[in-house]
């Protein structure tokens, strides 16, 4: 089960989810670039966007305004729609548009490796970036052990190179997957005092002793938060 958080409000870029990539909405624009992998699901907090969703034949369901991450919008969705524990759920951003099958399928089979391991909540990705990305703080970077099981996720460039040039960094790419248990427990956990200082919600498994399972990949796309972030994005791909 795919489910796609799609929250109307953004304080960078207003109702960015809506905002046309050619001529489809960007969150309908991501449903399909995603629906031959498995069912999509919209969980969203606006009539508006419900409407929209059924009119491109997409399912859509209502989740409350005063969610404060993608992450326990998917898991109410995840609620409403009475999924076993053992489901496993894909978070794919409203504001992937241009996301690689490759990626979900990576992702996908890293939790589903680790769907009976209780210490690994969740999946995700990285792409190896350069020195000069890295200095981003709106590219979040990660740092991994040598299972690729993540340490730490920051907006700063980490790890820091002291004495010398370091032009390998991890860019975190924002796709995860749980399963549904895993889900449960990770929207179990109060919000983190890391999470709260880099305002990085899976910060809050790692602080509640849990393990981010990560895969490297290769991808051209990115997260849409800025409409600079649109415009480049338009320039690489050809709709």
């Amino acid at each position: 089960m795919i489910i796609i958080p799609a929250r109307i409000g953004s304080s960078r870029f207003p109702n960015k989810v809506l905002v046309p990539v050619g001529d489809i909405p960007m969150v309908i624009r991501t449903a399909q670039a995603v629906s031959s992998l498995d069912s999509v699901v919209i969980a969203t907090d606006d009539e508006g966007v419900m409407s929209i969703a059924k009119e491109y034949g997409f399912r859509s369901v209502m989740t409350s305004k005063e969610h404060q991450s993608g992450t326990d919008r998917v898991y109410e969705a995840s609620q409403i729609l009475n999924l076993p524990d053992d489901e496993i759920i894909i978070n794919v951003q409203a504001d992937e548009p241009f996301i690689e099958h490759e990626v979900l399928e990576r992702v996908y089979e890293t939790i589903y490796k680790y769907k009976n391991d209780d210490e690994v909540v969740a999946s995700s990705a990285y792409k190896i970036i350069s020195n000069p990305e890295a200095d981003d703080p709106n590219i979040v970077k990660v740092v991994t052990d040598e299972n690729n099981l993540a340490l730490y996720f920051s907006r700063a460039k980490i790890p820091y190179p002291r004495d010398h040039h370091f032009g390998e960094y991890k860019g975190h790419l924002g796709i995860y997957a749980y399963t549904m248990r895993g889900l449960r427990l990770f929207c179990s956990f109060s919000s983190s005092n890391l999470e709260s200082i880099e305002k990085l919600e899976q910060l809050r498994i790692l602080e509640n002793g849990y393990k981010i399972a990560m895969t490297e990949v290769k991808t051209e796309s990115f997260g849409i938060d800025t409409p600079e972030d649109l415009e480049r994005a338009l320039k690489r791909h050809i709709l």
